[in-house]
């Protein structure tokens, strides 16, 4: 029950995190999750959890770099490879040779063996902590590209070379011969096994389907089930786990691509499950790093043989080594000042480094303890948060352009677009069936045609059109809202109908709005609570296009939509001749919606409950994609919420129809 109640606890606080974050964005959300694990351990009775270096390897980073390299660009990488590892290999063993020596002397009672291993575990980045960057910085794409390989590579070199100094520290003998070979034979080991393996379980999965078999919850669990089974098999043979599951994310990207039109369904499903499951883990790491850092804060802290004032000049100046020397190196590489800069600002630590100094032993072979192993802890638990400081401070400073490239964004904007209707069109196919299958191609022509007018429109200055794009689509709401109240007058219409279609659009409003009044969030609490109620009190027909009333109001809503076009055309200027047209399209598409409707409800059909369901699956589809392009730092934070308030839009209009039914239905 205990580990029951820690689990709950820990991703509630990730859930929390989020929402703090989205008050305060300039604060990393890793940085938030770090405090908020901090302050967890002054929780009472909230058990402690003690952390397992090789279990937390294979729970968290596993899996976490087995998705890295299956959405890492491949050609991306090749061309960046000899870069990658300059950083990789060359980087890490210069810290190692150069960084080892500068800490002893800087705290002689570390030897220099130990020095070599703390040197060793402070050398790799974290892949989880430079992944967190992107959300909120924009780092040209090749440096991006750069971290994400060598975060993926360098905890192999990493980890060798600590392994060995703790081993020199504890037994006092080292063999630099017998320390390369092993290297080779970790490293290749590990690609090759890796691959292997991931090879042997995509051909697994094909004979299933060859079979038959193609549920895609099956499916699904065995891909879920690949990096934490790869990276066991292959510490059980003793190479390197960590570049194992980043061969298998690299074999499962290949399979991807080529099966992109045999497998919709399961690329939908499984972008929604790891999208999950990797905000979960991505969130408990940065937890538990917070979780722990009180006790080895604590440790030295309370100890009368440190200075503490001391201490803390010893993480500045070790964080600052760190990097001056990797600034040294990219700059010597490329001769370019920003390009350097930016890489070494760049390189944060993460909780990987704490976890394996947890794997420092107690004692050395003869019994004695391990020299400063608490210090050494504290050391890296500083350097973590100084870099991620340093690197959450000062990147969005040294990346914030004084004027963006509007063709740059224009392209930026196109694509991302393109992207969020290819993944809705995408779910339609994948969720196509005998039943649906009408609905689904007329779904599949809408979009299709929105995709072709979205390759050939876009807009620039992305916060301006953000918020024209918001008061347009209010004013067009608005104008929908005086046809009701024209119809209602006239008596063409009932009041109760009337009332019913004003509410409908006040809850578009209320899903298009950002920041919501509190007076608007009762009304809708009490009108949900209504409508749940009414339903609960008494069993009724569920209402259809074939019913009366709907001929009424779809004559409504068809008059609406002319007068809400015509407002929007009234709106139009040169600057937001795009976003007009685009707000257009919407309406022309749900004008479309309804005469296809009324000719298939005069058939004796009723399309209207497949058609949502498909069209809600399209959604979801489309926010899963937003939201995969924004954590990997390939849309800004204004495109995101620009690209939302459009699928609010299209959500709430799929909506509307249905709640006017529901609540029609008791009249």
């Amino acid at each position: 029950m205990e580990i029951f109640l820690v689990v709950l606890v820990l991703l509630i606080l990730i859930g929390i995190s989020n929402v703090v974050n989205h008050f305060m964005p300039v604060v990393p959300v890793p940085l938030i999750q770090i405090a908020l694990g901090i302050l967890a351990t002054f929780v009472p009775g909230l058990h402690h959890i003690p952390l397992n270096p090789e279990l937390f390897l294979l729970l968290f980073i596993a899996p976490l770099l087995f998705n890295d390299g299956k959405i890492t660009p491949r050609d991306e990488l090749w061309q960046l490879r000899s870069f990658i590892l300059l950083l990789a290999l060359g980087l890490v063993f210069a810290t190692v040779l150069i960084a080892g020596p500068f800490i002893h002397w800087l705290i002689p009672a570390i030897p220099l063996s130990a020095a070599f291993a703390l040197a060793a575990i402070l050398s790799p980045t974290d892949a989880v902590a430079v992944g967190s960057l992107s959300g909120r910085v924009k780092l040209p794409g090749n440096i991006m590209r750069l971290l994400e390989g060598e975060a993926l590579m360098n905890d192999a070199s990493g980890l060798v070379a600590f392994n060995f100094a703790i081993a020199a520290t504890v037994t006092g003998y080292f063999s630099l011969p017998k320390a390369i070979g092993s290297f080779l034979v970790i490293a290749v080991g590990g690609i090759l096994v890796g691959a292997v393996l991931g090879f042997l379980i995509i051909g697994i999965r094909l004979q299933l389907r060859r079979l038959g078999m193609e549920d895609v919850t099956l499916h699904m669990l065995i891909i879920i089930l690949t990096p934490f089974i790869i990276y066991w098999i292959a510490e059980e043979v003793h190479v390197s786990g960590i570049l194992a599951v980043v061969a298998a994310g690299v074999t499962h990207a290949i399979e991807r691509d080529r099966m992109r039109t045999g497998s919709a369904r399961l690329r939908v499903v499984s972008d929604s499950t790891w999208s999950v499951i990797l905000f979960s883990l991505n969130g408990l790491v940065f937890i538990l790093l917070g979780l722990e850092i009180p006790a080895v804060v604590s440790e030295v802290w309370k100890d009368p043989a440190y200075n503490n004032g001391q201490v803390i000049g010893y993480i500045l100046l070790i964080t600052a080594v760190l990097i001056v020397l990797r600034f040294l190196w990219v700059w010597s590489a490329n001769r370019h000042f920003r390009y350097a800069l930016l890489t070494a600002l760049s390189g944060v630590r993460g909780a990987l480094t704490l976890s394996a100094a947890f794997s420092i032993p107690l004692t050395l072979a003869d019994r004695s303890p391990f020299p400063e192993r608490s210090l050494i802890l504290f050391i890296c638990s500083g350097v973590i948060l100084v870099t991620l400081i340093v690197a959450s401070a000062l990147l969005p400073l040294l990346t914030r352009d004084a004027k963006a490239d509007p063709h740059e964004q224009e392209e930026i904007e196109r694509g991302a677009r393109v992207r969020v209707l290819e993944a809705g069109l995408l779910a339609i196919r994948g969720e196509m069936n005998d039943d649906n299958r009408q609905e689904g191609l007329g779904l599949i022509s809408f979009y299709t045609h929105k995709l072709q007018m979205t390759k050939l429109k876009n807009r620039t200055d992305l916060s301006d059109a953000w918020k024209s794009a918001l008061d347009i689509r209010l004013q067009a709401l608005q104008a929908e809202k005086k046809v009701a109240e024209s119809w209602l007058k006239e008596g063409r219409i009932s009041p109760v109908l009337a009332q019913k279609f004003q509410t409908s659009l006040e809850k578009i409003e209320l899903m298009l709005t950002t920041r919501l009044k509190l007076k608007k969030l009762l009304i809708l609490g009490l009108a949900i609570l209504k409508r749940w109620m009414s339903k609960a009190s008494k069993k009724e027909k569920a209402f259809d296009r074939s019913h009366p009333k709907w001929r009424e109001y779809k004559s409504l809503k068809l008059e609406a939509i002319q007068a809400a076009i015509l407002q929007v055309k009234k709106l139009e200027t040169p600057e937001n001749r795009d976003t007009v047209q685009n707000i257009i399209a919407d309406y022309r598409g749900m004008e479309f919606q309804l005469q296809n409707d009324s000719k298939r409800t005069d058939s004796g059909l009723n399309p209207n409950i497949e058609r949502r369901e498909l069209e809600l699956k399209a959604i979801q589809a489309e926010r899963n994609e937003i939201q995969t392009m924004f954590e990997q730092g390939e849309i800004s934070r204004t495109l995101a919420n620009t690209l939302r308030m459009d699928v609010n839009y299209h959500e709430g209009h799929v909506y509307e129809t249905q709640t006017v039914h529901d609540d029609e239905e008791g009249h």
